[in-house]
């Protein structure tokens, strides 16, 4: 399959000009899901532009992505940071490529510096995000009880992955019904703090806050599901898991575990297209 900067239909940026594109991803619906920018370019920019950039879009995140030869480059700003993954983004990117620009073939190649390979291939009208499965850590009872402060919920069972960490509470009811203690989890020394619950009408639902990253609660956090899959997959024995994140916007989730990498399925809709004047 040849993934090169032909393989898209529209060019990236003209003069002082980027085309932007703004997706919300997991979901079906607009209005919904976790919205994200989308910037395509020929070359990078510099890192205090794209921070810039990401500040002034004020959402969750803003990927940014450049094609090489066989694969696209790419990584993600939220409004105060670059982070080192970021699912909904990715989907937004892989959604503007194939469904925007006429990509030519179901799989792309993403690459980014901070977490190597990912790929997104489209199945019908969803496409499945291909990365890497988290390695999780339980945490002891003193680090549990932190936690526990910052939800005022005793977590069941408690985890830090590579990047966050995961609280387990009792029920679905319990989590839509959390306070969370948004200053003290903007203590934490971790992107942000994973709450989840065996699901009622899915296999398990979770919540995410990121105050730390600038982001107070997350709409829908793909990246935050390559610790929520293996962990849910082992929980109740299975492979293939449907999950909702029951924030206020809500998304939905078709995932697969496949050992060493998470399949993390949605949908998305474009909500606009403009171009950013950097001059």
């Amino acid at each position: 399959m040849d993934l090169n900067r032909n393989a898209i239909s529209t060019p990236a940026k003209l003069a002082n000009k980027i085309k932007l594109y703004q997706v919300d991803a997991f979901t079906n619906k607009l209005f919904s899901g976790n919205p994200a920018a989308v910037c395509i370019l020929d070359t990078w920019l510099s890192d205090e532009l794209m921070q810039l950039i990401g500040n002034e879009n004020n959402l969750a995140e803003t990927a940014f992505i450049v094609p090489k030869e066989q694969y696209f480059e790419i990584r993600w700003f939220t409004p105060t940071v670059e982070v080192d993954l970021c699912g909904h983004a990715t989907l937004a990117s892989a959604f503007v490529l194939f469904n925007i620009l006429n990509y030519s073939g179901s799989l792309i190649k993403f690459f980014s510096h901070r977490s190597g390979w990912l790929f997104a291939e489209k199945r019908d009208s969803l496409v499945f995000l291909n990365f890497p499965t988290d390695a999780l850590t339980t945490l002891t009872e003193q680090q549990s009880k932190i936690l526990e402060k910052c939800i005022g919920i005793k977590p069941i069972e408690s985890y830090k992955g590579k990047t966050d960490y995961i609280a387990v509470i009792n029920t679905e009811t319990s989590l839509q019904n959390l306070q969370p203690n948004l200053i003290k989890i903007a203590k934490l020394k971790a992107r942000a703090l994973i709450v989840t619950a065996k699901g009622t009408r899915v296999d398990f639902v979770s919540r995410v806050f990121a105050p730390q990253s600038g982001i107070n609660e997350d709409p829908v956090t793909g990246s935050a599901h390559t610790s929520l899959i293996p962990l849910w997959s082992a929980k109740l024995g299975k492979k293939n898991l449907i999950a909702k994140q029951i924030s206020s916007r809500g998304g939905n989730l078709v995932c697969e575990f496949e050992n060493e990498r998470c399949l993390i399925g949605g949908e998305a809709k474009l909500y606009l297209t403009g171009e950013i004047n950097i001059v």
